[in-house]
């Protein structure tokens, strides 16, 4: 069993995104808010970067963060989505109404 990876991540609250540095460069989460929901835009990735696994941990500690601000997590992108349906764990984030 592997340890759990813990990622370094910054609220970037100007420019609304998670932030973490990879080997291969920057790692962003875009984000928006909406009275208690965090709604997840964007996912950008430098070029080449595949590592599906370090997305996975980037976006269990993203869950953490909306866990820790008693925030509802709103799925935008398919990836993200893909995420939910994979970890049934956090499907308690997701907003009254919302169905993956």
């Amino acid at each position: 069993m592997d340890a759990a990876v813990i990622i370094e991540i910054k609220d970037n609250t100007f420019a609304r995104q998670f932030e973490t540095m990879t080997e291969k460069g920057l790692v962003t989460v875009e984000y928006s808010f909406q009275e208690k929901k965090i709604f997840l835009t964007k996912l950008n990735v430098p070029d080449l970067f595949d590592d599906e696994e370090f997305i996975s941990n980037l976006l269990k500690e993203i869950m953490a963060i909306a866990i820790e601000r008693k925030l509802k997590v709103v799925p935008i992108l398919p990836k993200i989505v893909v995420f939910f349906k994979k970890n049934p764990v956090y499907k308690e984030l997701l907003p009254p109404g919302i169905r993956l």
